[in-house]
């Protein structure tokens, strides 16, 4: 697998959003990273100046997640919850996402898949939404740059996991 690094962005059909990145490392830390709040708070912070404040997750199917994060100097937060659909361990995760303070309507459905690789994971992790015209406008927004700055701390952060795994 090639292309560690490169945060892959496409909308696809009328209402997804399907993102990708390959990671160094296997796909059982990349999970755990993605469903342990103590993992989650060092790499899930969005653009630079915010950081995750609050991270509790009940990782079962109906469980809830409550995720807010915090603006540095303005103090601003941004709250979300999500409800998980579906877990497989280590290859698939399906939430609910909802904002407090909306900035699309409705909510959005994210499903992560991870495929490993001789050591490599693929991470796809695809957002659909309400309708085409929210998608869109998730597509013109920073989603994108918040998205690869957390990636780039994930990918960072994982070296130090494996080497605990040892």
């Amino acid at each position: 697998m090639s292309g560690i690094g490169e945060l892959t962005v496409l909308a696809q059909g009328d209402r997804e959003i399907v993102m990708s990145r390959v990671f160094s490392a296997p796909r059982e830390l990349v999970f755990k990273a993605w469903t342990q709040p103590a993992f989650l708070k060092r790499w899930l912070t969005g653009p630079p100046q915010w950081s995750l404040e609050v991270c509790e997750i009940d990782l079962r199917v109906g469980g809830q997640g409550r995720f807010v994060w915090r603006h540095r100097e303005s103090g601003a937060e941004m709250g979300l919850t999500n409800v998980y659909r579906e877990i497989l361990p280590p290859a698939r995760l399906v939430a609910t996402e909802r904002f407090d303070e909306p900035w699309y309507p409705g909510e959005a459905i994210g499903t992560i898949e991870l495929f490993e690789i001789n050591g490599q994971t693929l991470l796809r992790q695809t957002l659909l939404y309400d309708s085409q015209e929210t998608r869109d406008a998730v597509l013109e927004s920073p989603m994108e740059s918040g998205v690869a700055f957390s990636f780039d701390q994930l990918e960072a952060l994982l070296p130090a996991m494996v080497s605990a795994e040892r």
